[in-house]
């Protein structure tokens, strides 16, 4: 089961929107620095500092759930990581 669950996440990191991903990372990275927060202050039980990193570079893709982990942590509403267009 572990290993159709990494087929299917890996398949869907092929197919990602690179430039909305893009978007979304420049974005993540400017509130977190607006915020003061280094990338170990966004990382919490459900999301790693390596996946903040990554995401950052918009090098995976995310869940809804890390996006209202990281909207909480940064304390603003998950729509604010989305108002990059």
């Amino acid at each position: 089961m572990t290993l159709v669950v990494l087929i299917a996440s890996v398949a869907n990191n092929l197919k990602m929107n690179k430039d909305y991903l893009q978007k979304f990372a420049k974005n993540l990275k400017r509130l977190r620095k607006e915020k003061g927060f280094t990338q170990d202050d966004l990382a919490s039980e459900g999301i790693s500092r390596s996946m903040v990193s990554l995401i950052e570079i918009a090098k995976t893709d995310l869940t809804v759930s890390k996006v209202k982990l990281l909207a909480d942590t940064l304390g603003v509403h998950p729509r604010d990581l989305f108002d990059f267009e």
